[in-house]
């Protein structure tokens, strides 16, 4: 059986990908500090025989016994609300973390995916993004915590593979949706739909003609599945192509939950980004991978979860920072 570390794995993504290497026949070694992720995402797994769970920050020295064939790196903040709350741990989590567990893939000779993210593309200035960008990033602005980090994760990832043969995969993240994200994270869609539940009108930043495109999270699970047991070092874009700009958005997901909200306009963030979509030509070339959950199908299945909270789910908006 095949052994495989997941950092973040209480997180949104880290939970359904535990899911899904248990389901493929592997041994999960899930580890996670629980600043952002919830045990919630991952209680089913306890009890299983292919589980074990550490309560552990990455960002300090990671020990783990036995064999390890791959590692997961997707410890980080990763919503605005988070990362804007906690800086400098998403700094030492994209630098200190990545570099603790990317010594770990050297000792144990493992195969190491790192998530890094279509944020290291800035408020970009080539549209549609593809790998070969290399941005346009305020690196001392407010979200460049996140930006730089994953910036420096990709680095030093690049590094371990090129001094030290390292066997690394550098996925490049575009905005994803689905069960188990939080309400109050902060990311567009789930503040949308927490929003139109609690009977409040939608938040819309800007003149809401800045786009964005969602991947639904099965097809993302998918394709980091394809990238790891790849032979393919690189960074590559995963992500629906999909673009709509968020009055759009806003006005799918007023439809979608049947409220009467209407759509309430505020000053933009700075720094966001005007659009954002990425060019997978790379993905469907080299892994062949390209989404299959429509966004109608996908925000169904989103909304059918979120419609299950509780009321104390659905209105609780603190943060577990520390």
């Amino acid at each position: 059986m095949k052994r495989i570390l997941i950092t973040g794995a209480a997180g949104f993504l880290g939970s359904h990908l535990c899911d899904r290497f248990i389901k493929e026949g592997y041994y999960v070694i899930g580890m996670d500090n629980l600043i952002t992720g919830d045990l919630k995402n991952i209680e089913h797994l306890f009890g299983k025989k292919e589980f074990e769970f550490y309560h552990h920050d990455v960002s300090k020295f990671v020990f783990v016994p036995g064999t390890l064939d791959y590692i997961l790196h997707f410890a980080s903040p990763a919503s605005p609300i988070d990362y804007l709350k906690i800086p400098i741990q998403t700094l030492k989590v994209g630098s200190l973390g990545t570099h603790n567990l990317l010594g770990l893939a050297r000792v144990k000779g493992a195969r190491i995916l790192v998530a890094s993210t279509s944020e290291v593309y800035g408020d970009p200035l080539v549209h549609p993004q593809n790998e070969d960008y290399w941005g346009h990033v305020n690196p001392i602005g407010p979200r460049g915590v996140y930006d730089e980090a994953k910036r420096f994760q990709e680095a030093i990832t690049m590094a371990y593979h090129n001094v030290h043969n390292v066997e690394t995969r550098i996925i490049r993240i575009f905005n994803t949706y689905g069960p188990r994200m939080r309400l109050n994270d902060g990311r567009v869609l789930p503040a949308f739909i927490g929003q139109a539940l609690r009977g409040e009108d939608l938040s819309v930043f800007g003149d809401g003609s800045q786009t964005r495109s969602f991947c639904y999270v099965d097809d993302l699970v998918e394709g980091i599945y394809r990238l790891l047991l790849s032979d393919y070092h690189l960074p590559v874009n995963i992500g629906n192509p999909d673009e709509i700009t968020i009055a759009e958005f806003a006005e799918e997901i007023i439809k979608l939950t049947g409220t009467k909200q209407k759509v309430a306009y505020h000053p933009l963030p700075t720094d966001d980004p005007k659009q954002r979509q990425p060019d997978i030509t790379r993905a469907k070339s080299i892994l062949g991978w390209e989404p299959k959950v429509n966004r109608a199908e996908g925000l169904k299945r989103t909304y059918e979860y979120f419609k299950n909270l509780s009321p104390e789910e659905l209105y609780n908006t603190a943060h577990r920072f520390s």
